[in-house]
């Protein structure tokens, strides 16, 4: 399977090249911001209006990992909607769906900061999942170590003889791993902003996904070169 193969704290992990983290010796999958319902959302409050078709999309790609991965587990780490009415107005289909995709599985779904947890669905509903060393929640907290989080939706550019596009992309360094959104039209918030540089080690990595996944140092900002102090 495409991905990047990573030990974080004991943990034998796989950064997926879909964007999904896998802990095989657990069959736990974990994803973030799946973001069910974005179009509706934005059409409801009078925004551009995106295609339709996202959530079946976003559907579609989780099906696809959670078979290939025989997952038992599954962690979902907040934002799994847009917002409450969202969760409210998923269509009779996709709600089928994913009730087959939860069906004899564990399901957790950890509040974010749009929806404190979609209550119509089974599963469990939680503010953070600890599991044997690991703390999954939404948002990284500064000093916390072992901490498996989202919300930032991550993106790196690779350049290439000066051209180059934005992949979401892993974070990872000693002490947190941030996932990409898996949501499909969810955006994202390039490495080197100042919040990600803080949160994130120096030695910190990106893993870019896409179709294949690609580990990179994680890209910054070039600090200012210092002004002169020469007299002329």
């Amino acid at each position: 399977m495409n991905g990047h193969d990573f030990t974080f704290h004991g943990a034998a992990l796989v950064a997926l090249a879909s964007g999904a983290l896998h802990w095989p010796r657990e069959r736990l999958l974990v994803v973030s911001d799946l973001h069910f319902g974005k179009p509706g959302r934005i059409a409801r409050r009078g925004g551009s209006l995106l295609p339709p078709y996202a959530t079946q999309d976003t559907l579609l790609r989780l099906e696809m990992v959670v078979e290939q991965t025989a997952a038992t587990t599954l962690i979902a780490l907040g934002d799994s909607f847009d917002d409450l009415q969202a969760a409210e107005d998923l269509p009779e289909p996709e709600r089928l769906w994913l009730t087959r995709l939860m069906a004899g599985r564990r399901w957790v779904w950890i509040a974010g900061n749009h929806d404190p947890a979609p209550q119509g669905l089974g599963g469990s509903h939680l503010a953070s999942f600890r599991h044997l060393g690991l703390t999954f929640r939404h948002m990284a907290e500064p000093g916390a170590t072992g901490e498996v989080t989202g919300h930032y939706h991550p993106k790196a550019r690779l350049s290439a003889q000066g051209h180059g596009a934005a992949r979401p992309c892993f974070l990872l360094d000693g002490a947190r791993v941030i996932l990409p959104a898996f949501g499909t039209y969810t955006g994202g918030l390039h490495s080197d902003a100042p919040v990600l540089a803080a949160l994130m080690q120096p030695c910190a990595i990106a893993v870019l996904t896409g179709t294949a996944a690609l580990a990179i140092p994680m890209p910054r900002r070039q600090a200012s070169a210092p002004a002169s102090t020469s007299l002329r």
